[in-house]
């Protein structure tokens, strides 16, 4: 694979994060991953961080769906947000600007989230064809992946693959063939969709 990663997840879903590095090879492609407690308060100084000493020499990263990645999991006994880094590290890849180049977002649904995210097929009432469905949203993931995964305004009744930003596939499926969905989330940072990323401030 020709393209440095970055990793962010969740500690439950570590073993899914050493799979995928034993599957790139450490040896032949660096992945990062953020592996120490930024102990600020200050926004600002987080995403600095996380741009700085993560980010800066990589262009995907691969953001791992579990159980416990979704937008509203709640807060820890001192009251900070449970997903504060994570949307924080979604947020510093979306971010382009002078020495942290935007970042391609691969969203890989691990095993035990499959069934909530992937729906199946559904009849659509506006063409009459039939259409994939995928959950993304609050009750499946952080806004940063679900408002870059459907971004409006779009043309026609349904997302296609050129109106999203994000990527997303299952575990088993990106490990299948990696180098797939790195090369097409790479590929997007370049792409027309890329003006459409939206950002919300986290402070």
């Amino acid at each position: 694979m020709s393209h440095k990663c970055f990793i962010s997840f969740k500690k439950e879903d570590k073993y899914y994060r050493d799979e995928i590095l034993k599957k790139l090879g450490q040896e032949d492609v660096p992945v990062k991953f953020l592996d120490r407690w930024i102990d600020s308060e200050d926004a600002d100084y987080i995403l600095q961080e996380i741009r700085d000493n993560y980010l800066s020499d990589t262009t995907v990263t691969l953001f791992l769906i579990g159980l416990h990645s979704k937008e509203d999991e709640g807060v820890d006994r001192f009251g900070r947000d449970n997903n504060f880094f994570i949307k924080r590290e979604l947020q510093a890849s979306l971010f382009d600007g002078k020495g942290n180049t935007r970042s391609g977002i691969v969203g890989v649904v691990l095993p035990e989230m499959e069934s909530r995210v992937f729906t199946g097929n559904y009849q659509c009432s506006v063409c009459g064809k039939t259409h994939f469905s995928a959950i993304v949203d609050d009750s499946t993931v952080v806004r940063e992946f679900s408002c870059n995964y459907f971004i409006p305004p779009k043309p026609g009744c349904c997302w296609g693959e050129s109106d999203r930003y994000c990527v997303l596939t299952t575990y088993a499926q990106f490990i299948a063939d990696p180098d797939q969905y790195v090369n097409c989330a790479y590929d997007k940072r370049y792409s027309r969709i890329a003006e459409k990323i939206r950002l919300r401030n986290l402070r």
